[in-house]
């Protein structure tokens, strides 16, 4: 079996890396090509050009290298003519891969096709489901609540949990040893803050952020601050940094996974960009506060178009609204900070976060069958069909 599989940003590559283990589990010999990272390179994959040329995120953002995306997305196109493989495989990144599909099917009208994330039609364009049934057979999707979106489009769907209830987790011993290796001690209030993986949230998010981080300071004058980064980001957040207070620990890739999830465990509480974030703060019990903002023009288009009350997947998944978020212009420091400070000091709003993070943990498929054997599973079912 020959599949061609694209993952355009890291949270693809890490399910692309995961699904592509559970295939090779389940049908030993699978060959694979494609596009994706280095965690799909782990299993296997020779990416057709760098992952990361395709991590963009937002309208402002994609405009100045459309045209280079456009030869990639014919490339891609071009690539699986020539393969011809019994199906592709694209996993998040819509923008990029739907229109890979459209030039595939194009070409190949009886290419057999399977979508992994299911496009968030619940919180605002509904209309993609529709636009997507022509190019799309089969959708892996990662929340409970997302196949019937999916099926009333036209598509076979199944949920095969979402990655982040299979990652491992820091001990409590684990995090006590953070603290010590980093001077920080037992009682700091210890404050996670995640500004984001991209270059444009960064720069849009962490002024924002250490302005909160300046308020909450004032009534827990010895708080430490932690932010973890992803590779790419180093540098931009070590710049972004030099202002902070709280003495911030900048945690890079080079520490090792390990540590990282040593810091979430640690943590008292986390001031975050909205994401999947949110789900790996729940998975590590760390209560937080969501903050978000795109560029005005972005913004704008967002608004208009978003269906729903919060963002927040914890919230979501739940059905619960226990973690505060501030969108758009309500990603300001002063209301950031009070409900930042109040994670710190109020043991009743610690437990109801809690409690939705627990829910959640145990929606998304906690104590079953790792996510990524279920999606190699559903794939298979669903090429055997």
């Amino acid at each position: 079996m020959k599949l061609f599989l694209i993952g355009g940003e890291p949270s693809g590559d890490r399910l692309g890396g995961a699904l592509m283990a559970g295939l090779s589990q389940l049908s030993p010999g699978v060959a694979f090509d494609g596009i994706g990272g280095p965690e799909m390179a782990a299993q296997g994959l020779r990416s057709r050009f760098p992952m990361s040329e395709l991590s963009v995120m937002g309208l402002w953002e994609v405009l100045p290298r459309y045209r280079a995306l456009k030869r990639r997305i014919r490339d891609t196109a071009q690539a699986i003519a020539r393969t011809n493989p019994d199906a592709v495989i694209t996993i998040d990144s819509p923008d990029f891969c739907l229109r890979v599909l459209r030039l595939a099917r194009a070409a190949n009208p009886r290419l057999r096709t399977i979508h992994y994330v299911a496009p968030s039609v619940w919180a605002w364009r509904p209309g993609r489901a529709a636009r997507m049934a022509p190019l799309v057979d089969h959708v892996l999707a990662l929340l409970p609540f997302e196949p019937p979106y999916m099926q009333a489009a036209g598509m076979s769907c199944d949920f095969v949990g979402h990655p982040v209830v299979a990652e491992p987790q820091a001990t409590r011993a684990e995090a006590s040893a953070f603290r010590a290796t980093h001077a920080i001690a037992p009682d700091a209030p210890l404050i996670l803050t995640l500004p984001g993986s991209r270059r444009g949230e960064i720069a849009r998010l962490a002024p924002r952020f250490a302005d909160t981080l300046r308020l909450v300071l004032r009534d827990h004058p010895g708080a430490r601050v932690v932010v973890p980064t992803v590779a790419d980001q180093a540098q931009t957040l070590h710049e972004a940094l030099r202002n902070w207070p709280g003495a911030p620990l900048l945690l890079t890739p080079e520490h090792g996974p390990q540590t990282k999830r040593a810091a979430f465990a640690a943590a008292d509480a986390a001031l975050a960009a909205s994401g999947t974030v949110s789900l790996e703060l729940a998975a590590s019990v760390t209560p937080m506060v969501i903050g978000y903002d795109f560029n005005p023009l972005t913004r704008a288009l967002v608004a208009r178009m978003l269906q729903i009350d919060t963002v927040t997947l914890v919230n979501l998944v739940s059905e619960t609204r226990a973690i505060p978020e501030f969108l758009g212009a309500n990603c300001c420091p002063g209301p950031m900070a009070q409900a930042l400070s109040t994670l710190l000091r109020a043991p009743q709003a610690r437990a109801a976060q809690m409690q939705a993070m627990a829910l959640t943990m145990e929606r998304l498929g906690e104590g079953g069958d790792p996510p990524g054997l279920r999606a190699a599973r559903s794939v298979l079912t669903h090429l055997s069909s």
